[in-house]
């Protein structure tokens, strides 16, 4: 007979060892797994948090960092988006800063600033300047952004959480960055467009012309002017946004370090951060942009400069532009990082780094 017809028993072939897989106790087919702490004599809150420790490294892409290139990319955007919205603010800001009182004055406040500015230059004329902001903006923005992420991703935990005091130091490291590499030669060009506008007789026929008149006449030296107080104010700048910003973040998320935040939760966020950058530095900024003016040289130094605003115009002066700064500052830090939180999502669909 053919053995294809031979009848067969269940004790032969394959069914043999899955009789005796069957036979095997189910405990000794599990994994060995290290063996854990005893939880029970610790207190509920703290095995409640070793729980969840453990749920987020566990859970696939629980360590959840920026790529400092997405970073650099999505900056860069934000940047460039941000500062076409929000400069007649920066403009405002940077004429009552300007506007000494030993002139004495030649704007009321805002609005008469404004008002001038308009009569007297039309519309066009709250964007004066705007083109040096805008080629700066993206790089500034960019190296802001792409610093910070390369600064702070060694430092975040398991889950990918910063502490508040680590992102206080990164936000200083971004800040100092971007004043030195982008900053200081950008707002010095901005600052002396604009205060060239108030005088009698314009020198500058746009922003070209305007950085080759400045360079031929005082050198690349001439595009560092307040390098100093730039430092300074940039530096604490982005120390005070990212630690507020992130301490906010931190916060929100809790326990739950993957928790999405809504455009609008970001927005809010990013403007307190802003607020608090403002009514922390405005006095250097102040100094900042009197070191970055046509009248420049009448300082020996930082220092100088700020001691010459406090004997001729007493301790209110440094805190000129400070209504048109906290406007443009809480708008342009709920902007930059909406934009720059939505952008990193966008790039994460479709560049994989992780």
């Amino acid at each position: 007979m053919s053995s294809l017809l031979q009848p067969f028993s269940v004790h032969e072939g394959p069914c043999e060892s899955c009789s005796a897989r069957r036979q095997t106790p189910s405990s000794a087919l599990r994994p060995r797994l290290p063996a854990q702490p005893l939880l029970a004599s610790l207190p509920a809150h703290r095995r409640l948090s070793a729980a969840r420790r453990r749920l987020a490294a566990a859970a696939p892409g629980g360590r959840k960092i920026t790529h400092p290139g997405k970073a650099i990319l999505a900056g860069g955007i934000a940047g460039a988006i941000e500062i076409c919205i929000t400069f007649p603010t920066e403009y405002v800001k940077t004429q009552l800063q300007l506007d000494e009182r030993a002139n004495p004055p030649r704007y009321r406040g805002i609005g008469d600033c404004v008002r001038l500015t308009v009569q007297d230059h039309g519309l066009r004329g709250l964007y004066r300047g705007l083109s040096s902001l805008l080629y700066g903006s993206i790089p500034k923005s960019a190296v802001r952004f792409g610093t910070f992420e390369m600064l702070s991703n060694p430092m975040r935990d398991h889950t990918g959480r910063l502490d508040n005091t680590r992102s206080l130091l990164c936000g200083l490291g971004a800040g100092i960055a971007e004043a030195v590499l982008i900053v200081c030669p950008m707002e010095t060009l901005k600052v002396k467009l604009i205060h060239d506008q108030c005088s009698l007789r314009p020198r500058y026929r746009g922003f070209f012309h305007g950085v080759s008149e400045i360079v031929r006449e005082q050198g690349l030296r001439g595009t560092y002017q307040g390098l100093t107080a730039t430092v300074l104010k940039q530096g604490s700048n982005q120390a005070i946004r990212f630690y507020v910003m992130t301490s906010l973040r931190n916060w929100y998320k809790g326990d739950d370090p993957r928790r999405e935040m809504h455009p609008i939760v970001t927005a809010m966020f990013g403007a307190t951060a802003g607020a608090a950058s403002v009514f922390g530095n405005t006095p250097l900024d102040v100094v900042k942009t009197r070191m970055q003016g046509l009248d420049a040289h009448r300082y020996k130094n930082t220092l100088d400069c700020a001691f010459q605003i406090l004997k001729h115009e007493g301790p209110q002066a440094f805190y000129k532009g400070t209504v048109p700064r906290l406007g443009r500052v809480c708008l342009d830090v709920a902007i930059v990082f909406v934009i720059y939180e939505e952008v990193v999502k966008l790039l994460n669909g479709v560049w994989k780094t992780q």
